[in-house]
């Protein structure tokens, strides 16, 4: 075989040879007509050949030193697809799959972040008369003080739902992936009714959930309304003179209650419900780590999450198709 490759190999160098010798004969007739000289032929064409031997010798060195970065950019991009996709990964021996992407966790730890700083600066405020809100108050500084910093929690607050409502959602595929998930449908009523069956005997099995069960929906539009009425009417307050001027005391009034009461119903939600499911729930206790890594094992992804598992599977197959 390899003798027969290395006859084909000169075969094709002396074809290639015979048409470049014929150009240059072709082309020297027609500038000199027949008083070329032979051995000027062979020169030029010598000279030809070497300078495309030499070409692509330097072309196919530069192909082969640029084929590894080429594989590492692909798998690169296979590797971004596929955490996109929330695809399974390895490390270690131990399965998990990428569920939240660092855009997302970044997002949620400024909501965290400013949502601490809100509460322990806006119940104080609250609640100024009594013993520990007026005790808290003295140790920060001052109302001036616990006023300014609360604002700054509200910066931060704003600065996040901004980003995620009109940057993250419509432009990046994973966050209109997500905002479409999110939405509520006909089968969250179901899987609340099965759920309730569950606890209570009358079912043998938990509703399956896809990338969001109903839990992980109210959270998110429990944030989502949170913020737009925290952020519409604290924002009337912070200018209140010119808030008052322009809608009137009574508006501004309602936008305090409703800022006072909505900070309690969120403070409340978060210390209870979200507390519960994602740090006091005994499975995740102390706490899961989704937040930080974005990672959750494929036990707990089959467990909690057992319809997207069967699509990301799905997937997975179909593209080791392709």
């Amino acid at each position: 075989m390899n003798e027969k490759n290395d006859k084909d190999l000169a075969d094709n160098g002396n074809e290639l040879r015979d048409k470049v010798r014929k150009q240059i004969i072709e082309e020297l007739r027609e500038k000199y007509g027949n008083g070329y000289k032979e051995e000027e032929v062979e020169k030029i064409a010598s000279d030809i050949l070497e300078g495309y031997a030499s070409i692509k010798e330097k072309a196919l060195l530069d192909y082969i030193k640029n084929q590894p970065a080429k594989e590492i950019a692909k798998m690169e991009r296979a590797k971004a697809d596929a955490a996109s996709h929330g695809i399974l990964a390895e490390k270690e021996g131990e399965d998990f799959f990428v569920r939240f992407g660092i855009n997302f966790r970044a997002q949620h730890m400024l909501l965290f972040s400013s949502c601490i700083i809100l509460i322990l600066t806006g119940m104080p405020e609250k609640f100024y008369y009594t013993g520990i809100a007026s005790f808290l108050i003295k140790l920060i500084g001052g109302m001036g003080t616990v006023t300014f910093i609360h604002r700054i929690g509200a910066v931060g607050l704003i600065a996040m739902f901004t980003y995620h409502v009109l940057i993250y959602t419509p432009f990046t595929r994973q966050g209109r992936k997500d905002f479409l998930e999110l939405l509520p449908g006909p089968k969250d009523i179901f899987d609340v009714i099965q759920m309730i069956k569950y606890f209570f005997g009358y079912a043998t099995e938990k509703p399956k959930f896809g990338r969001f069960s109903y839990i992980e929906k109210f959270d998110y539009w429990a944030v989502y309304w949170g913020c737009l009425v925290m952020i519409g009417s604290g924002f009337l307050m912070w200018v209140e003179v010119e808030s008052i001027n322009m809608f009137g005391k009574t508006i501004v009034d309602i936008c305090k209650e409703a800022h006072s009461d909505e900070g309690l119903l969120c403070t409340l939600a978060i210390l209870i419900w979200h507390f519960y499911n994602v740090h006091f729930n005994p499975k995740v206790f102390p706490m899961s780590w989704v937040w930080w890594n974005g990672k959750i094992s494929k036990e707990d992804m089959i467990e909690e999450h057992p319809l997207e598992y069967e699509m990301i599977m799905k997937d997975k197959k179909h593209r080791g198709k392709h």
